[in-house]
C-alpha cells in the first residue's frame, strides 16, 4: 500500500514486547499482499498477539489483487477478516474529480497522484475497523515519508480514538537483509527479484498516476533510464500526427469523451490511454515533503494532465473573472492541504464547498490537440453558461454593443490613485533637494551705525 524506504529509527527489536501490545485485540492492516506488508502482518501477529484483519484496495494500480486473499489465508487470516474491494469509481468520483475542480497543483507542478489516494484508504480502514470492532489500524508507510501523516491524519479525523500501529517506526528491521531474514524465518515467500535486491527504485501506482522514488533516483542529477516510464511513450517517439479529442463537462467534471458518455473511472482510464500514446504527463520533480526534507520523484499522470488542461479551458469561458482570480489565489492552499494529508479537515471542506459552488456553471465542451507531449486547446464552447459575448469582444463594428468612449472615464478613474501617488512623490522629491548655493563675490560689510 505504500512505498518501501529506509525507516528513520528503531524503537525496539522485533521479538521484544510491543508497547501496549496487551491492549490491542484486533487491528485492521492496509495490506497489498507484497513482501513488506506480509512481513508487517506476521509481525503484528507476533508482537501484538492480536487478531489481524486485512484490507486490500483496487484503486487502479494495474495489478491483480486477488492473490492477496490467498496470501492472507496462508498466513492464518480468517476468511471473514479479508477485505478486497474495487474502489476505482469511488476514487475518481469522490476524490480525483473534486480535486481537479480546484485545478490543484502542489508547488506549481505536481498533480497529487499519491496524496489523493491516501484519504480513501484511510476512510475504508476506519470503516472496516468500526464494523469489525477493531481497536487499531496499521499501515506500511515509513517514518520518513508523507504517507504516514496522510494515513494517520485521515484516521484520526474519522475515528479520534483509534490506535495507529506504524511498524516502520517501531521495529528494528532496518535493512533489506533483515527483512529477508525475517521473511525466511517465518516462511513468507520472497520472489527472486526481491531477493536479488529488487528494482532500482520504488513504484506506487493508482488510476491517476505512477510515481517512482528512491534508489538510483535519490541522486537528483541522475537521469532515469527510458524503460522506467510505464504509462507514457517518450514524446520524441509519440505519433507524428496530432489527435484532437473533445471533452464534455458537467458541473466541472468530464462526463463524455468524443461524445461517448463514460463513468468517472472510465474517463480517467481513457484519458490515460490517450495521453500515454502521445507522451503526455511526465514530470521529474524535487519537492518539499511535509516532514521537512526535499525529495525527488518522477511521475506519470497522462490522464490527469489532460483533465487539468481541459478544465482550465472550459472555466475560461464559463467563470467570472473575479471568481477565477479567487480560485487561483486559493488553489495553492488547497493543494498543500491535500499534499499534507488534511483531506478531512474543516478548512479543506470549506474550500471544497466554495469551489463546488463555482462549478455549477462549468458546463460545455472543449477540444484539445494532443501532440508529442503537448496539449493545446483548439476550441471551447458552452451553450448554456458561456460569458464570452462575440458581439462585444469583436474588433469589427459591434453595432453599438460597446461604447468605446466609455473607456476614457474608466481609465481616468483607475489612474486616479496613480496620478495622486505620482504628484505626492514629486513634491516629496522636490522638498528633499538641498538649496542651491550662490557662487560670487562676498557681500559688503555692513557699516557701523553711529
Amino acid at each position: 500500500m505504500s512505498k518501501t524506504a529506509k525507516p528513520v529509527r528503531a524503537a525496539k527489536a522485533p521479538e521484544a514486547a510491543a508497547p501496549g501490545a496487551q491492549k490491542i485485540k484486533k487491528v485492521v492492516l492496509a495490506y497489498s499482499g507484497g513482501l513488506d506488508t506480509s512481513i508487517i502482518l506476521k509481525w503484528l501477529q507476533d508482537e501484538y498477539q492480536c487478531e489481524v484483519v486485512t484490507f486490500t484496495a483496487d484503486i487502479g494500480q494495474g495489478e491483480e489483487i486477488e492473490p492477496a486473499r490467498a496470501k492472507a489465508l496462508k498466513m492464518g487470516i480468517k476468511p471473514e477478516n479479508i477485505h478486497i474491494e474495487d474502489l476505482r469509481e469511488e476514487f475518481v468520483r469522490d476524490f480525483v474529480f473534486p480535486m481537479f475542480r480546484a485545478n490543484a497543483l502542489y508547488e506549481g507542478e505536481y498533480l497529487l497522484g499519491t496524496s489523493i489516494a491516501r484519504p480513501l484508504i484511510a476512510k475504508r480502514l476506519v470503516e472496516i475497523a468500526k464494523k469489525s470492532k477493531a481497536d487499531a489500524i496499521s499501515h506500511g508507510a515509513t517514518g520518513k515519508g508523507n504517507d504516514q501523516v496522510r494515513f494517520e491524519l485521515g484516521a484520526y479525523a474519522l475515528m479520534p480514538g483509534v490506535k495507529v500501529i506504524a511498524p516502520w517506526r517501531e521495529w528494528d528491521l532496518l535493512s533489506r537483509e533483515k527483512l529477508l531474514a525475517y521473511a525466511d524465518k517465518h516462511g513468507i515467500p520472497v520472489d527472486f527479484k526481491k531477493r536479488k535486491g529488487g528494482a532500482p527504485y520504488s513504484m506506487d501506482a493508482n488510476l491517476l498516476h505512477i510515481s517512482y522514488e528512491g534508489g538510483v533516483l535519490e541522486d537528483p542529477s541522475f537521469e532515469p533510464e527510458a524503460n522506467m516510464w510505464r504509462l507514457t511513450v517518450s514524446p520524441e517517439k509519440a505519433p507524428n500526427k496530432p489527435q484532437i479529442i473533445e471533452l464534455t463537462y458537467a458541473k466541472g467534471d468530464v462526463v463524455a469523451i468524443d461524445g461517448v458518455k463514460l463513468s468517472p473511472a472510465q474517463v480517467l482510464t481513457k484519458l490515460n490511454e490517450l495521453g500515454g500514446k502521445h507522451g503526455i504527463g511526465r514530470l521529474d520533480k524535487v519537492e518539499n515533503r511535509y516532514v521537512g526534507m526535499k525529495s525527488r520523484g518522477c511521475y506519470e499522470t497522462p490522464g490527469g494532465t489532460i483533465l487539468l488542461s481541459g478544465h482550465r479551458a472550459i472555466e475560461s469561458i464559463t467563470l467570472d473573472r473575479e471568481v477565477l482570480s479567487l480560485k487561483d489565489d486559493l488553489m495553492p492552499r488547497y493543494a498543500r492541504l491535500v499534499y499534507n494529508g488534511y483531506w478531512f479537515s474543516p478548512e479543506r471542506e470549506l474550500l471544497q464547498g466554495l469551489i463546488d459552488k463555482s462549478q455549477e456553471t462549468v458546463n460545455g465542451t472543449v477540444k484539445l490537440k494532443l501532440y508529442k507531449g503537448t496539449i493545446m486547446c483548439v476550441g471551447r464552447e458552452s451553450k448554456t453558461d458561456s460569458l464570452f459575448d462575440m458581439k462585444i469582444s469583436t474588433f469589427d463594428d459591434d453595432g453599438g454593443a460597446y461604447n468605446q468612449a466609455d473607456a476614457a472615464g474608466f481609465i481616468k478613474l483607475n489612474a486616479l490613485r496613480l496620478r495622486i501617488g505620482a504628484n505626492v512623490k514629486a513634491a516629496r522629491d522636490a522638498a528633499a533637494k538641498p538649496a542651491k548655493k550662490v557662487v560670487g563675490k562676498k557681500p559688503a560689510a555692513k557699516k557701523a551705525v553711529k
